[in-house]
């Protein structure tokens, strides 16, 4: 995301973006998108509960793109993200994650 923004600030500044603003705005969005991503990312490897929601999310909307992409004979692009999609949402529903990311689940001290 944040390789893609970059290239849309570059592509802005050269005078290739349809209207500057836009270009601008597509850049702007994508910088914060980046951040935000990579702050769930942060969480997530620090086992924080409030990442599974935006983590699924990403993955779905990842997954919509990818079939977008195959449907469009784009299939350097869709196979590997759907591929990344379905690694993704299998990780995230393995049990070790469910059990560190799901609320009331924690196993109590002294049980194994």
């Amino acid at each position: 995301m944040l390789l893609a923004s970059i290239l849309a600030g570059i592509a802005t500044g050269s005078g290739k973006s349809y209207h500057l603003a836009s270009g601008i705005a597509i850049t702007l969005i994508g910088i914060g998108t980046a951040i935000a991503l990579g702050l769930v990312a942060r969480g997530l490897l620090a086992g924080r509960r409030w990442t599974r929601t935006p983590t699924m999310l990403t993955q779905l909307f990842t997954g919509i793109v990818g079939i977008y992409l195959v449907q469009s004979a784009r299939y350097d692009w869709g196979i590997p993200a759907l591929l990344l999609t379905i690694s993704g949402v299998a990780m995230l529903l393995a049990p070790a994650s469910v059990k560190l990311l799901t609320p009331g689940r924690a196993d109590k001290p002294g049980e194994s």
